[in-house]
């Protein structure tokens, strides 16, 4: 394991650890999987709708993450902030895109343990039919790469301001912005006022434009493009936003 790496792996560790030695990851998965049961069998009339498929499951998690993942990455550098530990931080022999990419990456792999724990839907929908497990796959990689969309977002919001309200306020606007944006009765409206063509680009940029086709059973390289480029140009931006402070 080269240098990097190294330094990525222990800032990585140190946050799951950081997570786990307090009530706030229990707490979170609790909350994450009640509200996925919640949505998914009453609201949702999972057993009325006969039909052995997670679409019920699915359909909710571009809402179900809105606020759920903000909560997870409010903290990520605001934190640091508050305590004054980012000059630490960054005083370390490692590069800002090593803290980035270590503390991204271990709140990444706890949305995707969360995520995971949900796997008694698959067995019940086997056990009550027999589903499309391939389709069923998809939709558990479209819903991942969703959840690290938004948590970049929550990672710059993070890197802008000192307060974890703040930062989780800002971080729920610009998600669900990008909620909305492909939202078929804001696009039905819209179309009264725009063309057909701005109205399809602005659905173009919707995550829940992209995450439909994993829904389908579709893995499209242009929805994972999507999905990672938010990713990336979230974290560039953090990137530059960290190196400000350091520079400060």
């Amino acid at each position: 394991m080269n240098l990097a790496l190294r330094n990525i792996y222990t800032i990585a560790k140190r946050e799951i650890g950081g997570y786990f030695t307090s009530p706030v990851a229990y707490v979170f998965i609790v909350i994450f999987l009640l509200l996925a049961g919640v949505f998914t069998f009453p609201l949702s009339d999972f057993f009325a709708r006969n039909e052995a498929s997670l679409n019920a499951f699915f359909v909710w998690h571009c809402w179900l993450y809105l606020f759920l993942v903000p909560a997870v990455g409010m903290r990520l550098w605001s934190e640091e902030r508050r305590l004054g530990t980012i000059e630490l931080l960054l005083t370390m022999p490692v590069t800002g895109w090593q803290a980035i990419m270590g503390k991204f990456t271990a709140s990444w792999l706890f949305l995707g343990l969360a995520l995971a724990l949900t796997f008694p839907m698959i067995i019940t929908v086997n056990y009550l039919g027999n589903p499309d497990n391939g389709v069923i796959f998809c939709g558990y990689v479209g819903s991942f790469l969703m959840a690290g969309a938004y948590l970049s977002i929550s990672c710059l919001t993070s890197a802008l301001t000192r307060s974890q309200v703040v930062s989780f306020i800002l971080s729920v606007v610009i998600c669900l912005a990008f909620i909305m944006a492909g939202w078929p009765p804001l696009n039905t409206m819209l179309e009264q006022w725009l063309s057909p063509n701005m109205v399809s680009a602005l659905s173009n940029i919707s995550v829940m434009t992209h995450f439909a086709q994993f829904q389908r059973g579709i893995i499209d390289s242009s929805d994972i493009v999507f999905f990672l480029g938010v990713i990336f140009f979230c974290l560039f931006t953090t990137g530059v936003i960290i190196r400000s402070h350091r520079a400060g």
